[in-house]
């Protein structure tokens, strides 16, 4: 689990202020981390089955935040994938 000073720097980096935790750039930056972190505990425990179900999920919800950002801006869009090295 994401600990309270990653998210703070996490919202540090990708936001507009530090109390910024709600827009589009930083939610997907936390849910990358989430998704790093789920897959090493995955790599360890291959048959934890709800483990990679939540894992599956959360990948869901940041393709529909990226679908979302590259809707809006796609600009940022460009930026945030190239920052976080997601997409290839």
């Amino acid at each position: 689990m994401i600990d309270q000073k990653q998210k703070s720097e996490i919202i540090k980096k990708f936001g507009k202020n530090e109390k910024d935790s709600g827009s589009t750039e930083v939610q997907v930056a936390i849910l990358t981390q989430r998704i790093k972190e789920f897959t090493e505990h995955l790599k360890t425990h291959k048959k934890d089955f709800q483990g990679k179900r939540g894992l599956l999920m959360l990948v869901g919800k940041r393709r529909g935040l990226l679908a979302y950002l590259k809707k809006q801006n796609l600009d940022k869009y460009r930026e945030l994938i190239q920052e976080l090295g997601i997409r290839g």
